[in-house]
């Protein structure tokens, strides 16, 4: 089924705002997975149609350090059975940041995860799209990871903000601690680090979303505290994985979507 988001009837009512009948929070959140293209999805939403926007490339430099050796677990060998997704390139964030900027409301916050090389490309392109970037967040992953020189045991959290937004919690710190996911989806980010976020930059009844939504880590943060989910993925692998993990959070199964995958 090739179908965008903004053609489903079901659409609309995941992404209106708190008047409608999602925004009570005792309702249950509602969610849609699509499989494409992340740009090419994003320009088949309404303008400032979503309260926020968490996501995690598959950036260009994580190509650089699996032919080196150091991510080798996300590539399919003998010690992983996942295989390596291609990477979002650099060049393309141009039109990535453009199209996050138009969906997103006016009054809304962006997280993007990256490593601190992709931080230096992606924090000015960001701003010439129109975002306010406030300061970089550490996720402090508690345990060592791979590397040679200081090994890693941080990622990145880049905190971008459209208008202007007052986060939930002023005492919350710019270092969240929580365990890295071993034996998961390729790179896949602990759901209770987005439910930090998502908690900080929303209300209930609101819509997140992902346009490399992975194994819908993200989505499963928003289910459990009561926010709608539209997540993306080029894999059909991950939107295997992601549906049961929303519904087991507590999502309402909306729609699972097909648009063609276009690269």
């Amino acid at each position: 089924m090739d179908l965008s988001p903004s053609d489903h009837p079901l659409f609309a009512s995941l992404a209106q705002r708190s008047t409608g009948a999602d925004a009570s929070p005792g309702s249950q959140p509602g969610y849609a997975l699509f499989q494409g293209n992340a740009v090419e999805w994003l320009r088949t939403l309404g303008d400032q149609s979503v309260d926020l926007v968490i996501t995690d490339p598959p950036y260009e430099s994580l190509e650089k350090y699996r032919k080196i050796g150091t991510t080798t677990r996300l590539k399919h060998s003998k010690a992983s059975s996942n295989d390596w997704f291609p990477v979002f390139p650099n060049a393309r964030f141009g039109e990535l940041f453009a199209e996050l900027y138009r969906v997103l409301g006016n009054g809304r916050h962006f997280y993007l995860l990256c490593d601190q090389e992709t931080m230096f490309v992606a924090k000015p392109i960001a701003e010439q799209a129109g975002f306010r970037f406030w300061k970089p967040i550490v996720w402090d992953k508690r345990k060592i990871g791979m590397g040679y020189h200081y090994r890693s045991r941080y990622e990145l959290i880049l905190f971008f903000e459209k208008g202007k937004r007052k986060l939930n919690d002023l005492s919350v710190p710019d270092i969240i601690e929580e365990p890295r996911i071993r034996g998961g989806y390729p790179a896949e980010k602990p759901a209770a680090l987005n439910e930090v976020l998502i908690r900080q930059s929303t209300q209930a009844g609101e819509l997140v979303i992902d346009p490399f939504m992975g194994s819908g880590s993200a989505g499963v943060a928003a289910a459990r505290l009561g926010r709608g989910f539209l997540g993306n993925d080029l894999n059909p692998a991950a939107l295997d994985l992601a549906g049961p993990r929303l519904e087991q959070a507590g999502a309402r199964f909306a729609e699972r979507l097909y648009a063609r995958a276009r690269r």
